[in-house]
Order: C-alpha cells, then structure tokens, then sequence
C-alpha cells in the first residue's frame, strides 16, 4: 500500500464519522435559524458582534445566499456561542475517486495506443485489452498521482 493510498485511506476513516450527516442549512441561514431560537433581536446580536444592526442583516442575507467568508461565520458563531464546523465531506471513498480517474486515464491512453496499433494492423484481442487496461490502472495508482489530473495534450 502507498503513502498516498494510506493517506487516501486514512482521511476517509476520519470523515466517516460526519459522511451521513444529512445537515441542510436552513433556508434563511444557520446564524438567523440560531439567533431566532435564542429569542435574540438583530440589535442585540449586532452588540454581541461589535457591529451596527445593518451590518447582522447584510451578514445573515450574505449567508443565505452563500457570499459570506468563513471569517465571518466564525465571528457570529462566536458571538452566539458556538462552535463553526467546516469540512469537505466527499461524496465516495477518496481510493473510489482515485480508481476512476485511473481507469479514465487508462482509457484514455489506450485509445491513443489501439488507434496507433491499428492503423498498423496490430489489434490486441479484447482479452488483452482488458489486461493492458488493468496494468495501466495498477501503473497509474502506484506511481505519481498528480499525473492521474493532467489534462491531455
């Protein structure tokens, strides 16, 4: 196993715990949703946050349209004592993701090769094929991973 691949592995058990989480933010924004079942008015927020009452409003719109920094959002949570919590939470394992762009990267070059191969009139059997397909994944998952996201020349 590679470093990456332990690494890859690795950040996966630590997002496990958060993977099925199903948090939506609510509609009008977590500080509004917050400060409202607090019973705090935006002035009394906006003391709390050093800031005037339209500066909470233009902050809970900023947040409800998504154009507010994670500055920001620490600030509020803060000032409304909480805890910001901010993480990227993938959508499959990172060694899924890794396969397949691996198995895209292979295609990829193995369709150049066969098209090279055949205007020479030397096909691989589709047996073959399938072969050279899963050494090329093997070669390409165990050697250099930033060239899996090289865009073709």
């Amino acid at each position: 196993m590679s470093v990456t691949d332990r690494a890859a592995r690795a950040l996966d058990a630590h997002l496990r715990p958060i993977k099925d989480w199903s948090v939506v933010r609510p509609p009008r924004g977590w500080v509004r949703a917050i400060r409202d079942a607090l019973g705090m008015t935006t002035k009394q927020f906006a003391q709390r946050l050093g800031v005037s009452q339209p500066r909470v409003v233009a902050l809970e719109q900023g947040e409800a349209e998504d154009a507010i920094t994670l500055a920001s959002l620490r600030r509020a949570a803060d000032a409304l004592d909480c805890a910001l919590v901010y993480a990227f939470v993938p959508n499959r394992p990172f060694v899924e993701m890794l396969r397949a762009q691996a198995e895209h990267k292979a295609d990829e070059q193995l369709r150049n090769v066969s098209h090279t191969m055949g205007l020479e009139n030397q096909t691989l059997t589709a047996a073959d094929q399938r072969r050279q397909r899963e050494l090329t994944i093997d070669q390409l998952l165990r050697g250099n991973l930033h060239r899996l996201w090289d865009e073709p020349a």
